[in-house]
């Protein structure tokens, strides 16, 4: 069958793309799904990453495995310099190696870097160096019980949304002197369940729900896209967000053991879940959008369900909570919730 689908001709494809897509997108299984992302293919433009990218380095956190490691390969293949940035130096170095005999060169860099630790964000971004052409959000952790970091901050919540955050502040004067910066944040269609958490992001006021924390940062990372994108109006960096679908990688086996259970058999490869991701840091300039969010290289819609939808007295709140947590002790170091009149958060 995809054979024979990647048989016909170019216009046709496409329009058989867009026509079964109609059919599937209105439900999570069969878009998400490893069947979403035949169907959705069928509209890609193979031109659009059929380019060099020998003048670009590219930064990709938590490259060692899954989606990181996929996006990873997928630029390096294409001549982008790429930066990996591991928190575990030894897995970092088993995927540096990796990559460089699967590339078949020595395109892949290692910084050992933990981005739920503020501090080894200054320092990885101090080493970095001035030339920074794109940055790819892509680590993620979802822990079953709630951790707090040095800083104060709930795991969840530094690794998602304040490393991140403090990462592209810190790199923002690299990418602005590139001709064609790139930062993309990896989401979740999780993010599709909840509202933005401004209340008590830190869950010191909840039961903590470690997938619940999951779907709320996945929701901060997209409200914090578009914010960026603003910030960066009128430069030459575009800023962009995305899902990947249901993908088969370490992190759902060891995360969602039981979820990888019920739906191993129709999870996409990683490969699949991380080609949206190479498509936003490579694809060209004209085909994207700055502060859209992306499925399948398709802007979509960022809320579904009734009630998710946040206000902007949220979405500053949720910035300057970033901006406070992301200060160096001492300058506005205060890490405390920032109400926001927001309305009760619902249940998936």
């Amino acid at each position: 069958m995809t054979s024979l689908l990647a048989s016909l001709a170019t216009p046709l494809r496409r329009s058989l793309g867009q026509a079964l897509g109609r059919v599937v997108d209105p439900f999570v299984i069969g878009s998400f799904d490893r069947t979403g992302y035949r169907i959705h293919a069928l509209r890609f433009d193979p031109a659009d990453l059929d380019v060099d990218l020998s003048d670009r380095r590219i930064v990709v956190t938590g490259a060692n495995s899954g989606i990181g490691f996929e996006t990873a390969a997928a630029l390096g293949e294409r001549g982008a310099q790429i930066v990996l940035l591991c928190r575990n130096r030894a897995r970092g170095e088993a995927a540096q190696a990796e990559l460089r005999c699967r590339v078949g060169a020595d395109r892949f860099e290692l910084e050992v870097c933990d981005v739920s630790d503020l501090g080894s964000v200054r320092r990885a971004a101090a080493r970095l160096g001035e030339r920074v052409d794109g940055l790819v959000h892509n680590a993620g952790v979802l822990p079953d019980r709630r951790v707090e970091t040095a800083d104060g901050l709930e795991l969840t919540f530094a690794t998602h949304v304040a490393g991140p955050f403090l990462l592209t502040e810190l790199l923002r004067p690299a990418l602005e002197r590139s001709p064609d910066g790139r930062v993309v944040w990896v989401s979740s269609g999780g993010m599709y369940t909840r509202r933005l958490q401004v209340d008590d992001p830190d869950w010191t006021q909840r039961p903590y729900d470690g997938v619940v924390a999951y779907a709320e940062t996945k929701r901060a990372q997209v409200v914090l896209a578009e914010r960026f994108a603003a910030a960066f109006a009128g430069t030459s960096v575009l800023v962009t967000a995305m899902h990947p679908g249901w993908a088969d990688t370490p992190a759902v086996r060891s995360s969602l053991p039981g979820f990888h259970r019920v739906t191993r058999a129709i999870l996409r490869t990683p490969p699949e879940g991380a080609d949206t991701v190479a498509w936003l840091a490579a694809a060209p300039r004209d085909r994207l959008e700055s502060g859209a969010f992306y499925f399948d290289r398709e802007a979509r819609r960022t809320h579904w369900l009734p009630g998710t939808r946040e206000s902007q007295v949220e979405r500053d709140a949720l910035w300057r909570r970033c901006r406070t947590a992301a200060a160096p002790r001492g300058v506005e170091r205060a890490i405390v919730p920032i109400r926001a009149r927001a309305r009760p958060v619902p249940s998936p």
